[in-house]
């Protein structure tokens, strides 16, 4: 059965990029963000620079695959972990040396507290570390963000990500055996 929106059950998560170069960057820091979308996320918050290349790739996915997420770069990822903290939200710091996602992930599941997920790029600074809340690892082991970020989502909604239908969507998949079938909604 479709769900409209995991947040209803789970509460608001936003992603936080951080440490995004745009010249090495653009293509994996935009997947970060589609992962986000389509696997449930309710923000994506590009930190410390804004590339307008990354955010017009994500609207325009809004536009034609549908979905309300809310959009925002080239704020302090630092004053934004403050900000969302003293709000009452909880920050998720994904890295390869935190504790087993096994390990924590009920504990995280059952806060109805709103959730921010660092996800970070290069060298994260040690703050990162010092102000999550969780430190998640989803292996200990040299793996892409991307990947982690989809993993978390999943097990933070326990599958039910998977079959969200996102409103004002002008594209769907009719999922086939074979073959690509997108229909057009207008």
């Amino acid at each position: 059965m479709p769900y409209s929106h995991p947040a209803e059950r789970y509460g608001r998560v936003y992603v936080l990029r951080i440490g995004h170069r745009p010249e090495r960057d653009k293509r994996i820091t935009t997947h970060v963000g589609l992962v986000a979308r389509a696997f449930g996320a309710n923000g994506f918050i590009l930190a410390d620079i804004c590339d307008e290349h990354v955010m017009e790739s994500l609207r325009g996915v809004l536009e034609r695959w549908g979905g309300v997420m809310h959009l925002e770069c080239g704020v302090s990822g630092r004053q934004y972990v403050r900000k969302w903290k003293s709000e009452g939200g909880e920050v998720i710091h994904l890295t390869m040396y935190g504790l087993h996602v096994d390990d924590v992930i009920g504990e995280i599941r059952e806060s109805q507290r709103p959730k921010l997920i660092v996800v970070g790029a290069e060298k994260v600074p040690s703050f990162y570390y010092e102000e999550a809340d969780y430190n998640v690892a989803i292996g200990n082991q040299p793996h892409s963000e991307v990947a982690a970020l989809a993993v978390f989502l999943d097990r933070l909604y326990e599958g039910r990500e998977l079959r969200i239908e996102f409103p004002g969507a002008k594209l769907r998949i009719e999922p086939s055996p074979r073959g690509k079938k997108v229909v057009s909604l207008e």
